[in-house]
């Protein structure tokens, strides 16, 4: 278990530093192209994927994603308890990334956002994010297990763009993008509302792709 749960801080700390730090090289780069500043921002974090679900798909399972470990909680393939760890692990590991993230740019150690996500297309976009993602996990699971890394990455990789919200689709980098004031922030109120949805959404796919792949 120990190091089930090393690597789901490793992999956490290494997403979230990906996600805020390639947010505040591709806001400093792009010269005011939000468009420009969002593709910098979403090829680093699909291109993380990859590489740490290989990486540490082996020890823990790479869940990287409480909403991911909740899933397999409700399929019974990890422990309530076990669940428990990961989902705290997986928490404090991504906010380790953004104050190294923050350290590594120059930025306030504790920054929290300002920026504003909320309201109902948000939180649609962030349901749609979160079942999508929790369906092609299970689905690549039933069919095409080494296919996994590579569809979570290009998942993400498009779900950034085609949803409203920029597809958070984990709780734990909701929370950890809380305290970054950065092109990646999300303001601290506007927290609990996307990682019910992203939970809500999680709960559902568990259940509906169960269903859908007749397991």
């Amino acid at each position: 278990m120990l190091r089930k749960l090393t690597a789901e801080w490793i992999g956490t700390f290494s997403l979230l530093a990906t996600v805020v730090g390639s947010g505040i090289m591709a806001e400093g780069l792009a010269g005011g192209n939000v468009a420009i500043a969002l593709l910098g921002n979403t090829i680093p974090t699909g291109a993380i994927l990859v590489v740490l679900i290989m990486v540490f798909g082996p020890i823990s399972g790479a869940h990287l994603n409480p909403a991911v470990t909740l899933a397999f909680t409700i399929r019974r393939e990890i422990s309530a308890r076990d669940s428990v760890l990961y989902v705290v692990t997986q928490i404090f590991g991504g906010i380790s990334g953004v104050l190294v993230a923050h350290i590594m740019f120059d930025n306030p150690l504790i920054d929290p956002s300002t920026t504003v996500r909320t309201g109902i297309g948000q939180w649609v976009g962030e349901f749609v994010a979160t079942f999508g993602l929790v369906g092609t996990i299970l689905g690549c699971l039933k069919f095409r297990t080494e296919a996994i890394p590579y569809a979570v990455g290009l998942y993400i990789t498009a779900a950034y763009w085609f949803t409203s919200s920029t597809s958070f689709a984990n709780p734990a980098v909701t929370i950890a993008r809380g305290f970054s004031d950065t092109f990646a922030g999300i303001q601290p109120v506007d927290v609990a509302a996307f990682v019910g949805v992203q939970l809500f959404a999680a709960c559902l796919a568990a259940f509906f792709f169960k269903w859908l792949l007749e397991e």
